[in-house]
């Protein structure tokens, strides 16, 4: 078996307003490359990129600089591959040239499973999981009837856990929380992510709040560069920190998790370096004792299926991240939901059990969704 062909396919679309606003701003659109890997006798594995801004670009950035490394090789020696393709970047790991080879990366899980019968998870010696711990992502910032309505649609579709957004000023996002909390109760567990809103000092400052509300973990308040910071903060104040979504490969990622400052770490497959990387970091966290859970963001269909193969598999998985907001990337893309909050029981959500990662691609819609 050998690889015959990688098609690269940027996908796009636009986000209603108000639907996905955070401390960055407002998402008037987002982005993904889905990479179609064919083998010599038929096989086909599909991977994703997030590429919020320009998928053509990362487009671009597969058909010329990674699949050249691909084409005519066995598919199966997947770690091989990984280094392969790393070894064409240059500089400290990150970005654009991650999230390409994370969507090659995926797709080659993708033939494994399916060249063997299996579902990824099993294959990563996985823990057994049929279905998963979900939360609600996200409730928007600033976006007060938005907000109201996503937190009805969460408590109507069975969720126990919801993550909202928050951002500066930080009195505005204390007033919000505790508005939140009003609306839904004690017996709702809450979550907030702040986009990097804040300073260590106003962080400090949400994070009493925060804790005082018996919300259970506050997301990136810092820049995911700050170590020193999130060690500061993580001193100051009793509430979990997590982060780690902007992560990219386990040998930075390394740094935050040995300062101890973070409870629960977020990496996304489809941003670090695929299923074989991002198993590294949920590894590496689970050996400094914190937890596992994927971030999906405003990704795909893929990335709902290879993130939900990971939680399946990872000793350490605490909950998996069920997006709100309307996605046709998400829910037109695969012939069955996958990742879908409209699939909740129990409030979790069931993992694709199919050979690879357990979907089937609707090609229409590949078509239709391209971005122009």
């Amino acid at each position: 078996m050998r690889i015959a062909e990688i098609i690269a396919h940027p996908l796009a679309i636009p986000v209603a307003p108000g639907e996905h606003k955070t401390a960055w701003g407002e998402y008037s659109s987002i982005g993904i490359v889905v990479v179609e890997i064919r083998t010599d006798d038929g096989l086909v594995g599909w991977g994703e990129a997030l590429s919020r801004k320009n998928p053509r670009a990362s487009a671009l950035l597969i058909d010329e600089v990674y699949s050249p490394v691909l084409i005519g090789q066995d598919p199966t020696p997947i770690g091989r591959h990984w280094q392969a393709m790393y070894r064409q970047m240059s500089g400290r790991a990150g970005g654009a040239g991650l999230e390409a080879i994370a969507a090659l990366d995926i797709a080659l899980w993708d033939i494994l499973g399916k060249s063997l019968g299996q579902p990824v998870h099993r294959l990563l010696g996985g823990m057994g999981r049929r279905t998963v711990a979900a939360y609600a992502s996200a409730v928007s910032w600033q976006a007060p009837a938005t907000a109201e309505r996503q937190l009805d649609l969460c408590r109507a579709r069975g969720f126990r856990s919801i993550k909202l957004k928050l951002g500066a000023p930080v009195a505005e996002a204390i007033a919000w929380a505790r508005a939140v909390r009003d609306r839904v109760g004690p017996a709702v567990e809450l979550s907030a992510d702040a986009n990097w809103a804040f300073d260590v000092a106003d962080a400090a400052r949400l994070a009493d709040a925060l804790y005082e509300l018996d919300f259970v973990w506050l997301e990136e308040p810092l820049p995911p560069e700050d170590v020193a910071g999130y060690a500061r903060l993580a001193a100051k104040t009793k509430i979990r920190l997590a982060a780690g979504e902007s992560e990219h490969v386990a040998s930075v990622a390394r740094d935050l998790l040995a300062s101890g400052a973070v409870g629960i770490f977020q990496p996304d497959c489809t941003r670090a370096g695929g299923i074989s990387e991002t198993r590294r970091i949920a590894d590496l966290a689970d050996a400094y004792g914190v937890a596992f859970a994927p971030h999906v963001g405003g990704g795909g269909a893929v990335s709902a299926a290879a993130n939900l193969q990971l939680a399946a598999a990872m000793p350490n998985f605490r909950t998996f991240e069920c997006m709100i907001f309307s996605n046709a990337l998400r829910t037109e893309l695969v012939t069955a939901p996958v990742g879908d909050a409209a699939a909740l029981v129990d409030g979790e959500v069931p993992v694709p059990d199919g050979p690879g990662l357990g979907i089937e691609i609707d090609r229409p819609a590949l078509a239709r969704l391209r971005a122009k």
